[in-house]
C-alpha cells in the first residue's frame, strides 16, 4: 500500500515527516495542498481515520483570519474549499492516518508502508 503525505513544502512538520520516511527508506507519495488540494473521497477516508474535529488546525493563522473560531461551520466543506486549513502533515496508509507532528504514529504507519 502506498504511503501518502499531505502537506505543504513550507510547513516544518511536513518536512520532518518527509525526512522521517526518507531516513527509513520508505517510499511515499507527497500531495502538496497548496497546489492540488484534497478530493472529497480522500477527505472522507481521513475523516473516518482521524475524526472531523482533529483534521482542522484551529491554531493556524488561516483559521483565525477566516474567523472560524466564531462561526458554526461544516469542517469538511471548509477544508474542501480551503485545504490549507488541514492540520499538517497528514500521513495515510490505507484506511489508517495520523495528523500533525506524531513520530509515534508515523512509526506505526511505517510498518504498514513497508509491505
Amino acid at each position: 500500500m502506498a504511503l501518502r503525505i499531505f502537506g505543504t513544502h513550507k510547513c516544518p512538520d511536513t518536512r520532518k515527516a518527509e525526512r522521517f520516511f526518507k531516513e527509513r527508506d520508505i517510499p511515499y507519495h507527497f500531495v502538496d495542498l497548496a497546489d492540488k488540494g484534497i478530493s472529497p473521497g480522500e477527505l472522507a477516508v481521513l475523516r473516518k481515520a482521524i475524526g472531523a474535529e482533529n483534521l482542522m488546525d484551529s491554531s493556524s493563522k488561516r483559521y483565525k483570519d477566516r474567523g472560524l473560531a466564531y462561526m458554526d461551520f461544516d469542517a469538511e466543506e471548509e477544508i474542501l474549499a480551503d485545504p490549507l486549513l488541514l492540520r499538517t502533515p497528514v500521513v495515510r496508509v490505507g484506511s489508517r492516518a495520523v495528523a500533525g507532528h506524531d513520530p509515534a504514529g508515523w512509526s506505526s504507519l511505517a510498518k504498514e508502508g513497508r509491505s
